[in-house]
């Protein structure tokens, strides 16, 4: 199985649309056997379920996520844990343990309303601007 987080300095990049990098982890047995960090050199919304796709991912473990990059990670057979939170190999570690704390509705609706700005620029809490985390 593969699964991949949004990335940034370790933790839950809460902007799926706008990671600059995805940790990609490969587990076996419920267990990490390895991972790599990847660029995504610039893929924006659309793209990103396209690059997860041609990696393999099975799984996407990430914070904020809009519902056409939802529906788009669907199609690829992309499975979507979002609203979580933290660093990521803990989260990958609880998601394969069957206790990740995360949100199925979790969804970032700025795009509904023409925001057009990132959870990481106020701190991945942005409650007040339209992510429902």
């Amino acid at each position: 199985m593969k699964i991949a987080v949004p990335y940034e300095n370790g933790q839950v990049f809460q902007h799926f649309g706008h990671s600059e990098q995805f940790k990609i982890y490969d587990a076996e047995n419920g267990k990490i056997v390895s991972s790599e960090v990847v660029d995504t050199n610039g893929s924006g919304h659309g793209a990103l379920a396209g690059f997860l796709s041609l990696r393999g991912v099975n799984v996407l473990i990430c914070g904020g996520i809009g519902g056409g990059a939802i529906a788009a990670l669907g199609e690829a057979g992309i499975a979507v844990y979002g609203g979580a939170r933290g660093a990521a190999d803990e989260c990958v570690n609880a998601f394969l343990n069957g206790n990740l704390s995360y949100d199925p509705n979790a969804r970032c609706s700025h795009h509904d309303h023409g925001e057009g700005h990132s959870c990481g620029a106020h701190g991945g809490d942005c409650a007040s601007h339209g992510c429902k985390h």
